[in-house]
């Protein structure tokens, strides 16, 4: 029986060599495109497909390609929606997929600025303290939204706390300093870490008078 006019004829439905999670499409004997198996999963040998079939096809394809490398892409760590969208639009997909796939992610709780904005700030407190101010301004590069960054830094610790953390972690390369000294290169380094200089001398002090208290019992014998 001859193929509808206007329509195609599935012949063979096989798959890939080199991805078995593709599968190549043959219509009316010859190879026609290459879809994705969940794409794919409800074609029949026999069944005719129209160019209007065929082009929703192609484009459900791309779509769900496009969603495969997003989901690949934030499996290695956490990612901002604009890393994603940066990652998708490289790979040269459409806006209109783009934005699908976003959608999608974030439906599915794969994606979410809120989340990524919380564990960011809670590792820079944790291993590499810095201020308010410099961590809002570093995710704001990443496209985080300032209501995400509101609610990450809401629970942080304050600045002064921050910057005795971070002061404390590097006091080792200042021990042999002389004061004015250890003043004013660790001053420029709580500085480069953002602190202002409303908390950056009460920490200075703090964090000296402690080190010279550990190191008097040693001075006196």
């Amino acid at each position: 029986m001859e193929a509808s006019l206007g329509m195609a004829k599935i012949t063979a439905l096989k798959v890939q060599k080199k991805n078995p999670n593709r599968i190549n499409v043959y219509l009316d004997g010859t190879f026609a495109f290459g879809l994705s198996r969940i794409v794919a999963a409800w074609l029949n040998i026999g069944q005719e497909l129209s160019e209007q079939k065929i082009t929703e096809l192609q484009a459900q394809d791309t779509y769900e390609v496009a969603y495969q490398k997003a989901v690949n892409f934030i499996s290695y760590r956490t990612r901002t929606t604009q890393e994603v969208q940066r990652k998708l639009k490289g790979l040269e997909f459409e806006s209109a997929v783009i934005d699908d796939v976003i959608e999608r992610l974030k439906k599915n709780h794969f994606l979410g600025d809120a989340g990524y904005a919380q564990r960011w700030v809670e590792n820079r407190v944790d291993l590499k303290p810095r201020s308010h101010r410099m961590m809002a301004m570093e995710l704001r590069q990443k496209g985080i939204g300032d209501e995400d960054i509101d609610r990450a830094l809401e629970h942080a610790p304050e600045d002064e706390e921050l910057a005795y953390e971070a002061l404390k972690r590097r006091i080792h390369r200042y021990l042999r300093m002389d004061f004015q000294t250890y003043k004013k290169k660790a001053g420029a380094y709580l500085g480069r870490k953002g602190f202002s200089y409303g908390v950056i001398p009460s920490v200075l002090k703090q964090v000296w008078n402690e080190e010279q208290e550990d190191l008097l019992p040693e001075q006196e014998q």
